[in-house]
C-alpha cells in the first residue's frame, strides 16, 4: 500500500513539473530563444516579427534583454519555467526577443533599458495601454512583476479579439 501510495506521489510530481510541451509535439530548442521559452517559434528581425503578426493576426511581444544583466537573467528564469505563459506565448502570439536596439522608435518610447516588454497588435500598433508598474520606465518588468505580466499577455490577447 506504502509503494502504491509512493508511486503515485512521484508520478504526479514528475508530471506537475514538466515543462510545456506545444500540441505539435516537441520542437528542436532554437538559438533565438536565448533561453526565454526554447520550444516557442521565435522570429529573427522586428520586420519579420511585424510580417507574422499581421499575416497570422496575432499580437506581438517584443521583449528587450540583455545576457549580463541580473533583472532579465531572473524574469527570464521565471518566464521560461511557467507552463502557462509558455503556452500562451506559443498559441496566441508572435514573439521576439532581443539584446539590441531596433531603429524603431516606437519600440522605445521612454527610453531603452532591460528588461522591457512592448505588445503590438496586428495593424502594427505599440499597446501604450499595457505597460509595467513603473511611471519612469514604462514598459519594465522586474522579476516581482510576474503576476502583471501575466495578467498584460491576457489584456493583450483579450482586447485584440474584442477591438479586432
Amino acid at each position: 500500500m506504502i509503494k502504491a501510495a509512493l508511486s503515485v506521489l512521484l508520478v504526479l510530481v514528475a508530471v506537475s513539473s514538466a515543462k510545456y510541451i506545444p500540441k505539435s509535439g516537441k520542437r528542436i530548442p532554437q538559438t533565438l530563444s536565448r533561453g526565454w521559452g526554447d520550444q516557442l517559434i521565435w522570429a529573427q528581425t522586428y520586420e519579420e516579427a511585424l510580417y507574422w503578426a499581421r499575416l497570422r493576426n496575432k499580437p506581438l511581444m517584443v521583449l528587450f534583454h540583455l545576457e549580463d544583466c541580473p533583472h532579465s537573467l531572473e524574469f527570464k528564469k521565471l518566464v521560461s519555467e511557467d507552463n502557462g505563459i509558455q503556452r500562451t506565448l506559443d498559441e496566441d502570439f508572435i514573439v521576439l526577443n532581443l539584446m539590441y536596439e531596433t531603429t524603431d522608435k516606437h519600440l522605445s518610447p521612454d527610453g531603452q533599458y532591460v528588461p522591457r516588454v512592448i505588445f503590438v497588435d496586428p495593424t502594427m500598433t505599440v499597446r501604450a495601454d499595457i505597460i509595467g508598474r513603473y511611471s519612469n520606465r514604462m514598459y519594465a518588468y522586474e522579476p516581482v512583476d510576474l503576476k502583471l505580466f501575466k495578467s498584460n499577455i491576457e489584456k493583450a490577447k483579450k482586447l485584440l479579439k474584442s477591438e479586432l
